[in-house]
């Protein structure tokens, strides 16, 4: 028998937080985010509640937790995309399908008690959260941005009536051993003299921050407004943002162009892997921690692709182009390798992008969807 609980009391937040730090103990690929930023989603202030609400459920079995969920009603992206969506997120659990339609099942009622007409996931608030089921390449280090989960969750979430929405490929990116094609560097020197842009650099990274985070954050917006399943940044979420990732970031691996005015047109960020600097502390932020972060930061061996954007009037003069080539350059300073991170499949641009590297396909995750008009059926 399978006991489904809202998470209420602070011992069932602590077991909620922690439950997957239990079930992939050991598992040399699961990333842990930071333990005091999943405890901040259950502050009645989180960013994130401005545009959404959220339920949260334990599973348990003999009074042992056995598996967990959250549901999320995200009312900006609803509106946004004309659905009636619940979306759900943080799903783990044991390789059972009994729990798995019970904690599936608590996010579906809620999402009726609604009014919705469909449940979607993974999915977080935004898409800056973590998002989708892994399905392939389980052999792979996830990265801190992203989740790891066990081959058995897709078949336990298609048990259930789910099916595909969207997948997302993910990808190895080197240097080329050649180096990279001088074509390249030529045709996006001309096109950034042509239009009178330039490369900029911050002397540090809270001066690349209070400089630039609010045109940073417009150009996001303008880059990935019509991007799958993605809302506007809220000045609030801005905030938390830049408290969660200014730790992450180095200057050495941002890069910015402006105009003729000073004004910033497009930007690049990658991120140092820090996969290996939370693992040990299960996302505990410990002394030891520490150190290996700051370690990681410094001096990377790997590196994550965080974001690219380009302001509007600029998007159809392939400055993502002349972006790559310029961050390309950083994957020759005694860097192992990039991860792509997420990827739509059916963006062909980003996916053409990687021809300018030594680039293998190591990864792929899925966005499932259920219509709760027809609970046998997985959607098509």
């Amino acid at each position: 028998m399978v006991e489904i609980r809202p998470v209420t009391t602070r011992k069932e937040r602590k077991q909620f937080v922690e439950f997957p730090l239990d079930l992939y103990k050991g598992n040399k690929y699961f990333v842990p985010p930071l333990y005091s930023d999943e405890m901040k989603i259950f502050n009645k202030n989180y960013a994130y509640y401005e545009q959404a609400e959220a339920v949260y459920f334990n599973a348990y079995r003999n009074g042992k937790i056995v598996g967990r969920i959250s549901g999320i009603l995200q009312k900006v992206a609803n509106v946004k995309w004309g659905q009636k969506r619940v979306r759900f997120t943080r799903f783990d659990a044991i390789d059972d399908e009994e729990v798995a339609q019970a904690l599936l099942g608590a996010v579906e009622d809620w999402a009726r008690s609604k009014g919705m007409e469909e449940v979607v996931g993974p999915l977080g608030f935004s898409d800056m959260e973590r998002e989708g089921l892994l399905i392939e390449g389980f052999d792979q280090l996830c990265t801190f941005e992203e989740q790891y989960n066990y081959p058995y969750y897709q078949r336990l979430i298609e048990h259930c009536g789910y099916g595909k929405d969207v997948d997302w490929l993910e990808h190895q990116l080197r240097a080329p051993k050649e180096g990279f094609d001088p074509r390249y560097r030529k045709i996006s020197d001309m096109m950034l003299s042509k239009l009178n842009l330039h490369f900029g650099q911050a002397r540090s990274t809270r001066q690349f921050i209070n400089k630039y985070a609010d045109d940073i954050f417009r150009i996001w917006d303008e880059t990935y407004d019509q991007i799958y399943g993605t809302v506007p940044v809220t000045p609030r979420l801005k905030k938390s943002l830049i408290s969660q990732f200014k730790l992450l970031i180095n200057k050495k691996y941002l890069r910015v162009l402006f105009d003729s005015n000073g004004k910033v047109v497009a930007f690049g960020v990658l991120f140092p892997n820090i996969s290996d600097a939370v693992r040990p502390s299960g996302g505990r932020l410990t002394l030891p921690c520490l150190v290996r972060l700051l370690r990681s930061i410094h001096k990377p061996k790997v590196l994550d692709l965080g974001v690219i954007g380009v302001a509007d009037e600029y998007k159809n003069h392939a400055l993502s182009t002349a972006m790559l080539v310029s961050l390309g350059d950083a994957l020759v300073d005694n860097i192992e390798h990039a991860e792509s991170n997420l990827n739509l499949e059916y963006n062909k641009p980003i996916q053409n992008a990687w021809k300018y590297f030594d680039a293998i396909q190591n990864k792929r995750r899925r966005c499932f969807v259920k219509k709760l008009n027809d609970d046998n059926t997985p959607a098509q």
